[in-house]
């Protein structure tokens, strides 16, 4: 057995058990625990198992969803090259809804100056860097801001969603497969998602390879509501297939 078929099964029984032990897994694999623990430690940098003694649980598991100071570093190199490659989305003018996230950030880095463009955004971070900008008309939306990911959320925020179509939204998933569509940790997240994704002629998801094939706590859309895809390399050809039978475009940085 290959080790992403390993992977696959381990996922698949951390899921189904809600955890995994590394000598029951050794067993059952016929592998060493040793290799055990190596495949647990490549789930766990693909943020898709969290280490515990003796064996592991997957993160859904724990409620568990990362600072946006802890993901900043994760796979730099990736969400820098699919958010070069989300500049190609962005119109010659016209309205642009940028979701909290990353790979959003990066995106707002390098939005174009050559071009006069109508910003929203929930996202502190996205709003600071675009502040300034004399080519952006931007429209920070309001309401609770969650400190673990430094967006707007809530009543508030749904409420002036409720007027805006943009030409398109990016938004950012902890999970995208194509039977649960994109999902979230949290509820009130999940929610300004939906409304984003709504609020928007097209939505194209920024997500690295790690958020696809996997599945979080929140629905916020069915795979249909998504236009395009831009992720990186590292994704399942597999995976990239069923998506794009979906009737989903796939894009790969």
């Amino acid at each position: 057995m290959y080790a992403p078929e390993r992977h696959q099964q381990i996922l698949n029984v951390a899921r189904a058990d809600g955890r995994v032990d590394v000598n029951d897994l050794a067993r059952s694999l016929s592998v060493t625990p040793e290799t055990v623990r190596r495949d647990l430690t490549a789930l766990e940098r693909h943020g898709l198992l969290r280490r515990v003694h003796g064996g592991a649980i997957p993160v859904e598991r724990l409620g568990f969803e990362p600072a946006i100071a802890d993901r900043e570093g994760r796979f730099a190199g990736e969400k820098e090259r699919i958010a070069k490659l989300a500049l190609e989305q962005i119109p010659e003018s016209g309205s642009v809804i940028l979701d909290a996230g990353t790979t959003t950030v990066r995106l707002a880095e390098l939005m174009p100056t050559d071009r006069e463009l109508t910003v929203v955004t929930h996202s502190l971070p996205i709003a600071m860097l675009l502040a300034a900008r004399s080519n952006i008309s931007l429209h920070l939306l309001g309401g609770i801001v969650r400190g673990r990911t430094l967006a707007a959320v809530g009543d508030w925020t749904l409420r002036a969603l409720e007027d805006i179509y943009a030409d398109v939204a990016f938004i950012g998933t902890n999970g995208l497969t194509v039977d649960q569509g994109l999902t979230t940790p949290d509820l009130v997240e999940a929610n300004v998602k939906r409304a984003l994704v709504r609020s928007a002629r097209r939505a194209v998801v920024l997500a690295d390879h790690t958020k696809i094939g996997r599945a979080d706590f929140v629905r916020v859309a069915p795979i249909e509501a998504i236009d395009l895809l831009i992720t990186d390399s590292g994704i399942e050809r597999e995976l990239a297939e069923e998506i794009s039978a979906a009737g989903v475009e796939v894009q790969t940085a």
